[in-house]
């Protein structure tokens, strides 16, 4: 296979499954998270301690370079070659659930079936939260359509250090990304 990098509309696609928060959260399994999803385990910055709040563009400075490892890992396990959008739906899985390895869509793909692999993204469903997500990855593994048109979510943070989930601000990553 090709070594393929995310595209910048598959990058604006996961960022939009994601969201941004700017400030340090606590995930829904308690795990403190900034940004596009960023963790402890990525590297600096470590959100427990991060108490200021990132502007956007180091949201995405800091999302281009976690992303890489995801990027990474799905070139080494897809072995069969792969459209664009196949790949960027890819990613997006991989970033959100880190079974790129292990999926059974995965070894559905090497074997050159990819329409079972379609039906596989599905098989990721829990927290049933991420259904939607799921549906919009393997759209755009199957048919190549984007589904967020660019667009994702900026949230702030409640003093519980939970993402208030109702005041979130929509922006056009086309503009800034």
């Amino acid at each position: 296979m090709a070594n393929l990098q995310l595209s910048k509309k598959g990058a604006m696609e996961l960022i939009g499954h994601e969201a941004i928060v700017q400030t340090r959260y606590k995930d829904s399994v308690g795990v403190f998270t900034i940004g596009v999803g960023h963790t402890a385990k990525a590297g600096a910055p470590d959100p427990k301690t991060f108490t200021g709040t990132m502007p956007v563009k180091d949201v995405l400075d800091l999302f281009t370079k976690d992303v890489q490892k995801y990027v990474d890992a799905v070139n080494k396990a897809i072995k069969a070659d792969v459209t664009q959008t196949e790949f960027d739906a890819l990613v997006s899985f991989h970033y959100n659930t880190g079974a790129i390895a292990k999926a059974a869509l995965t070894t559905s793909i090497n074997k050159g079936d990819k329409k079972t692999a379609a039906k596989q993204f599905l098989n990721f469903n829990k927290p049933p939260e991420v259904i939607g997500r799921r549906t919009k990855e393997q759209k755009l593994f199957a048919e190549g359509v984007y589904s967020n048109n660019g667009k994702a979510t900026i949230y702030p943070v409640k003093p519980s250090l939970r993402p208030d989930f109702s005041k979130g601000k929509s922006v056009d990553l086309t503009k800034i990304v």
